[in-house]
């Protein structure tokens, strides 16, 4: 029997959480030996979507703000109508060049509106094939709140009418999709949970730091950066720094931190042993991104939380004062943060003991793998 062919689109317009998630779903998908091609529309990270998976990068589109509001290509200009179809165009040609088997979106219908320009006209190109090849959507545990009127039933209304399954990415003791999508009775016998999508067991670090500070793969966390770099200079804990600010910070910020930093705290843009540091240090203090979280609880780290809240976010403040409540991080709110209050849940935070990753069943890829076996 030949391997089962996969088409999974994931289209990541400010940070890069939803490709990474979908990355490590696509690698355990791989080991598996499912034929995967991954359709990306963001703009192009190193190493992602992976070594063990085709890959199809459509012409980049990214979020015209921080509050998702328009989309921009790759430097910084609106896109027009043109641009738009011919990225139609190439997904529908993808699709019927895999013939896939299966075919998982990421994130849509419950998000991605911005993208139901291609995302329809693909729905309906699926449906029309013969053998129809399953549809399911990929979401994470804890989905951004939406208030417009009728969006919700809208979302309700395209699963039922075009989706097979909806694979939710988180352990339902921590959070359950009718959480936060108030309509999940409707579409009960389509959820499937495949706990969190956490990577490895990290390896033991090269470099030890007692401090991690982590701004995500996205435009924004310079003041969680410039907070923490306060902190480590006033503060009585002598211990080593690493400040990760990601790749998108200006250089301008970049240098200005640089330039500022004691010799007690490194500075860098990225570091690929992310996991790895957190397994070595004491305390993370990040925002509340999924992915960033999975990595925190698979290393058993202490950490202080400052969930992403500009634009009406709502799924990192979510998750965080949930993972406050259960002990396993100490939540900050964005609006309010600054070096004396970061200061005081540093000392608190390194009073805790480190936290358990029992408590949470953090398997998802590899459990999306035995789930889409079981369904073929």
């Amino acid at each position: 029997m030949s391997e089962p062919r996969v088409l999974f689109y994931v289209q990541h317009l400010l940070g890069i959480g939803h490709l990474a998630r979908a990355s490590r779903v696509a690698a355990a998908l791989a080991a598996d030996k499912f034929d995967v091609t991954v359709v990306t529309g963001g703009s192009k990270v190193s190493g992602f979507p992976g070594p063990d998976v085709k890959s199809v990068a459509l012409p980049t589109v990214l979020a015209g703000n921080a509050g998702f509001s328009g989309l921009a290509d790759e430097f910084g200009n609106a896109v027009d109508d043109e641009f738009l179809a011919r990225r139609r165009d190439l997904l529908l040609e993808a699709l019927h060049q895999i013939n896939p088997s299966m075919v998982i979106i990421e994130a849509f219908p419950f998000g991605r509106r911005q993208m139901r320009f291609e995302l329809l006209p693909l729905l309906d190109a699926i449906k029309a094939m013969s053998p129809r090849p399953k549809l399911l959507s990929s979401v994470r545990d804890i989905l951004q709140e939406r208030t417009k009127p009728g969006r919700d039933e809208e979302t309700v209304r395209i699963i039922k009418a075009q989706f097979d399954h909806i694979l939710v990415h988180g352990d339902p003791s921590f959070a359950t999709l009718a959480d936060t999508f108030p309509l999940a009775k409707e579409i009960a016998d389509k959820i499937i949970y495949t706990g969190l999508v956490a990577g490895p067991d990290p390896a033991e670090p090269s470099e030890v730091f007692d401090i991690v500070v982590s701004a995500g793969g996205g435009a924004v966390g310079l003041d969680l950066i410039r907070s923490s770099l306060e902190v480590a200079k006033q503060s009585a804990f002598g211990g080593s720094w690493c400040l990760i600010t990601g790749p998108n910070l200006p250089e301008r910020d970049f240098k200005a931190l640089s330039a500022q930093a004691p010799g007690n705290v490194r500075v860098v843009r990225f570091r690929a042993d992310f996991p790895s540091l957190l397994k070595g240090a004491e305390l993370s203090i990040s925002q509340a991104g999924y992915n960033t979280v999975c990595d925190i609880l698979r290393a058993q780290c202490r950490s202080i939380l400052v969930p992403f809240a500009a634009g009406g976010e709502t799924e990192q403040s979510v998750r965080a004062a949930r993972l406050d409540t259960l002990g396993l991080a100490i939540a900050l709110p964005e609006n309010s943060l600054n070096a004396d209050i970061l200061g005081n849940a540093l000392a608190a935070a390194l009073a805790q003991p480190k936290p358990s990753s029992h408590m949470l069943d953090l398997g998802g890829a590899e459990r999306t793998a035995e789930v889409l076996r079981h369904l073929l």
